[in-house]
C-alpha cells in the first residue's frame, strides 16, 4: 500500500519542461538568457517555449496595419492627365496670343508708316520749291525760317533725301534721263553725274526716285561701294541682235533706266 501511495504522489507532481537551447531552431537567432527568469519563476510554473510567438520579421506576431494597395492610384492618374491637358491648352493659348501681338504690332506699324507716307508725299513739291528758292538766293528771312521748320518736322517723321553726284546708279532709287558712255573699252561702273531732282524715302519705302543723269566710268576710278552696277563696253545699249528690252515694246529703256543720247 505504501508503494502505491508513492507512485500516486509521483504522478500528481507537475512536470516542468524547460527549453534551454540558446539558438532558436526555427529562426537561427540567439535567444536571450532565461536563467534569471527561470529562477524567479514560482515553483510548479511551466516555462513555455517562445517558438511561434514572434513573427519571422521581428514583430510580436500581430498582423501589420493594412496600407494602400501597390500601384498607381486611379484618382492620381486622372488628376495628372487633367493637368497635362490644361498645360497643353495654356501653351497653345500663350502661343496664339504671342502671334496675335506680333501681328497687331506689325499692322500698327504698317498703318503708321502708310499715314506718314501719305502725308509727306503731298509736301515733296513744297520741298522742291524750297530748294529752288535756295538755289536762286531767295530763301531768306521769315521764308527761310518757315522752310527750316517744315523740313525739321518732315525729318522727324523719318523722311530721308537721297541722290548725290558720284553715287552709284541704282535703278530702284534713281530715274536716269541721260546716259553718257565711257570713252574707250573695258569694264565700267555707272555713277550719277548730275542730280536734277532729289529723291525721298521713309524707312524702306521710296516716295519718289531721284531724277539724275548717269555716266559710265572705268572701274578703277570709282571707289568700291555696295550696289555697284558694272557694265561692259557700251553701257546699257543693247546689241544688234538682242532685241527689245524686257517690259518695253520697241526697245526703249523702261522707267528708271538710262537712255542713250541720240
Amino acid at each position: 500500500m505504501a508503494h502505491d501511495s508513492d507512485e500516486n504522489a509521483h504522478q500528481d507532481e507537475p512536470v516542468t519542461v524547460r527549453d534551454n537551447r540558446k539558438v532558436d531552431p526555427d529562426t537561427g537567432e540567439a535567444r536571450p538568457a532565461t536563467g534569471a527568469a527561470d529562477a524567479a519563476a514560482p515553483a510548479g510554473a511551466t516555462v513555455e517555449s517562445t517558438e511561434g510567438t514572434e513573427g519571422t520579421d521581428g514583430t510580436d506576431g500581430t498582423d501589420p496595419v493594412a496600407g494602400p494597395a501597390d500601384g498607381a492610384d486611379p484618382e492620381v492618374e486622372k488628376l495628372t492627365a487633367e493637368i497635362a491637358e490644361r498645360t497643353v491648352d495654356l501653351q497653345r493659348v500663350t502661343a496664339e496670343y504671342a502671334n496675335y501681338r506680333r501681328r497687331a504690332d506689325r499692322d500698327r506699324d504698317q498703318a503708321l508708316l502708310s499715314a506718314k507716307v501719305s502725308f509727306v508725299s503731298e509736301l515733296l513739291t513744297v520741298l522742291d520749291d524750297f530748294e529752288r528758292a535756295e538755289a536762286h538766293g531767295d530763301l531768306t528771312g521769315a521764308f527761310k525760317s518757315a522752310a527750316d521748320k517744315v523740313t525739321g518736322v518732315l525729318t522727324k517723321l523719318g523722311l530721308e533725301p537721297f541722290g548725290i553726284e558720284g553715287e552709284l546708279f541704282d535703278p530702284q532709287l534713281h530715274e536716269a534721263v541721260q546716259h553718257e558712255p565711257a570713252e574707250g573699252s573695258g569694264p565700267t561702273t555707272t555713277v550719277l553725274s548730275a542730280v536734277l531732282r532729289r529723291g525721298y524715302r521713309i524707312s524702306d519705302r521710296v516716295l519718289r526716285p531721284a531724277m539724275v543723269t548717269v555716266q559710265d566710268r572705268p572701274e578703277g576710278e570709282v571707289p568700291a561701294q555696295t550696289g555697284a552696277e558694272t557694265v561692259v563696253e557700251g553701257g546699257f545699249e543693247p546689241g544688234p541682235d538682242s532685241g527689245p528690252e524686257p517690259g518695253t515694246a520697241d526697245g526703249e529703256p523702261g522707267p528708271g533706266e538710262p537712255s542713250n543720247p541720240g
